[in-house]
């Protein structure tokens, strides 16, 4: 089976705001086996929109609509549904019942006749109920092609999938089964990983393709499985994941989307009753940021100092003035000294450190942009790494904080 999702909303197109429906949708139809073929936004113009349903008029089984369900005169999905299906609007009791109710007791007023007309639906749709806002979803047919429209609003539309869409769907489509894994690498490039597993990949079973997600200091390996079959589906990519421990098993850190490097050393942490902190310059407090992410990270880690400034370092971690002076504040013995003087500070187990030259100038440094050092500093002693990253500003500071979480990993790991 194949499906569309179509945003409609002129806020997307100017970006204004950032469409996350559709990826959400994509998730939950491929849960179902339903492959979406294409994604689309579209403005807020009839013959735009009316155009687009045409187009995929039987080219796919299934279209999603997210946007202009509102109660205001631009949101005009409603009407040129009308217009495309040769309908009309009616007045829906029990949504009519659902919105005043709703209204009254969140708003503390009376409904509008403009929430009122919230309850007009096209005469030919099947409503589905929308539980947690005003607008509801409409299920309509024509030729080959299910068209389902949904409101624009993230939470509602997601209601609307997990407890109206995805449960009809299912219903109404024998569908195909798709199994996904995903496994999850740090600390080489996708170039490297793909010379690794060369073999093992042209050896892949027809019925299984093998996807690069590669990312700043990671890449994401997924397998998809489709058929009819979910036992083989299964059984099939359990065997082949398990071929690539022994291919690349050095550098996977997890097989599921989840299992990125900040869960799993939490986990690592947090099994072995260990804590870690960290001392920030060129990541400007983006480790924090990614190890406070996972949930119950309170229980390992202790802190962050973001000592951006040169002085800072000085004053704040202790770091000696004369050894920067002697070194640089881009150096290996600064980012040591600042591991180290973390650890203390914090009382913790471990701690990383990183100093280095983000760009686009390198400011008070010697050193050239891109040039980070990580310290690592452990309860038997302290050591550091140089990396060059290049450029763009964003690209460095994304791989060095991912690089300073996969050493501390690696390092607790062969503790």
């Amino acid at each position: 089976m194949k499906a569309a999702v179509v945003t409609v909303g002129d806020e997307i197109l100017i970006g204004q705001i950032t469409d996350t429906n559709s990826g959400y949708i994509a998730k939950a139809l491929d849960k179902i086996g339903i492959g979406v073929f294409e994604m689309l936004s579209v403005s807020d113009d009839r013959q735009h929109i009316i155009d687009t349903l045409a187009f995929l008029q039987n080219r796919v089984d299934v279209v999603i609509i997210t946007g202009g369900l509102g109660p205001t005169k631009d949101d005009i999905t409603k009407k040129t549904l009308c217009e495309y299906f040769d309908d009309h609007l009616v007045v829906n009791e029990q949504v009519l019942v659902h919105v005043v109710a709703l209204i009254e007791k969140a708003m503390q007023r009376p409904a509008s006749q403009m929430n009122k007309d919230q309850a007009l639906v096209p005469s030919k749709s099947t409503v589905l109920h929308n539980a947690v806002g005003t607008a509801p979803g409409m299920w309509m047919k024509r030729g080959n092609t299910v068209y389902i429209s949904l409101p624009g609003v993230p939470y509602e539309m997601k209601y609307l999938i997990d407890n109206e869409v995805v449960p009809k769907l299912v219903t109404e489509f024998e569908r195909p089964y798709i199994i996904h894994k995903t496994i999850m690498t740090y600390g080489q490039g996708e170039s490297l990983v793909a010379e690794r597993i060369e073999d093992w990949e042209n050896n892949l079973p027809d019925f299984i393709k093998l996807a690069y997600l590669p990312a700043p200091g990671k890449v994401r390996l997924r397998l998809s499985a489709r058929g009819t079959d979910e036992i083989l589906l299964r059984n099939s990519i359990e065997t082949e994941a398990a071929k690539l421990d022994g291919l690349i098993g050095d550098i996977i850190v997890g097989y599921d989307e989840n299992e990125t490097i900040e869960v799993v050393l939490g986990r690592l942490l947090t099994q072995n009753k260990l804590t870690l902190a960290a001392a920030e310059s060129c990541t400007g407090g983006k480790i924090a940021q990614v190890l406070t992410s996972v949930p119950g990270s309170s229980a390992y880690f202790k802190g962050s100092a973001v000592t951006y400034a040169t002085q800072a370092k000085i004053d704040i971690l202790g770091v000696p003035k004369e050894l920067i002076e002697a070194n640089s504040v881009v150096s290996a013995p600064v980012a040591e000294a600042m591991a180290a003087n973390a650890k203390k500070i914090f009382r913790a187990d471990y701690a990383i450190s990183t100093t280095g030259n983000a760009g686009p100038d390198k400011g008070e440094a010697d050193a050239e942009v891109g040039t980070v050092y990580i310290g690592i500093a452990t309860p038997t002693g302290v050591y550091s790494k140089k990396l060059e990253l290049g450029q763009p500003r964003e690209k460095v500071i994304e791989r060095a904080a991912g690089k300073a979480l996969e050493m501390i990993y690696q390092e607790i790991l062969k503790n």
